[in-house]
């Protein structure tokens, strides 16, 4: 069971993906509606080009408040500790190809309880392509890091959640040339 803020970002964004127009079950950044996230806003972030190249484009004020730094232009793997991150591109990644939300559960700083689900849905930018990944900070309790507590995260595992509205690639023969 998710966090309600995540499953609240899960079902909204799938209300978003099967409206008409949606090509390939990814809506557009525009018609993500900002104010429809509330008072969640301060915790959500968006990043272009995912994978390993993933820049933070915008990030609400609790996360920079969290991370301690101004994150626009900053690499996001570069907000998770080396172990994690290609955990944390896979799951980018993932949600694009897949074309569904994706739900990091992650520690954060040192301690067991300071468990954070980040959320992942993928969006179509400007250009029409699905190159934009809208994200939500839910933290399980009210984090305190102390001033001197790393503020790195830790991936621990990566869960696609619903249907995958792609088709899994596959390999194809035509004339004994493989193709994708």
């Amino acid at each position: 069971m998710f966090h309600p803020d995540t499953q609240f970002l899960i079902d909204h964004w799938t209300a978003l993906s099967r409206r008409n127009k949606v090509r390939a079950g990814v809506p557009a950044r525009t018609a993500f509606e900002p104010d429809a996230l509330g008072l969640r806003l301060p915790r959500v972030f968006m990043i272009e080009r995912p994978g390993e190249d993933a820049v933070v484009r915008l990030a609400g004020g609790w996360i920079e408040d969290f991370h301690g730094e101004w994150l626009k232009d900053r690499p996001l793997l570069s907000l998770w500790r080396p172990a994690s991150r290609p955990l944390v591109a896979g799951a980018l990644t993932q949600a694009l190809r897949e074309a569904r939300p994706v739900v990091i559960v992650a520690m954060a700083g040192g301690a067991a309880d300071h468990q954070i689900e980040i959320t992942l849905v993928p969006l179509r930018g400007p250009s029409g392509e699905p190159d934009r990944v809208l994200g939500l900070y839910a933290p399980a309790a009210t984090l305190t890091l102390a001033a001197d507590e790393p503020r790195l995260l830790t991936a621990r595992v990566s869960i696609g959640v619903g249907e995958a509205a792609r088709a899994s690639l596959s390999l194809a023969a035509a004339n004994g040339r493989r193709l994708a």
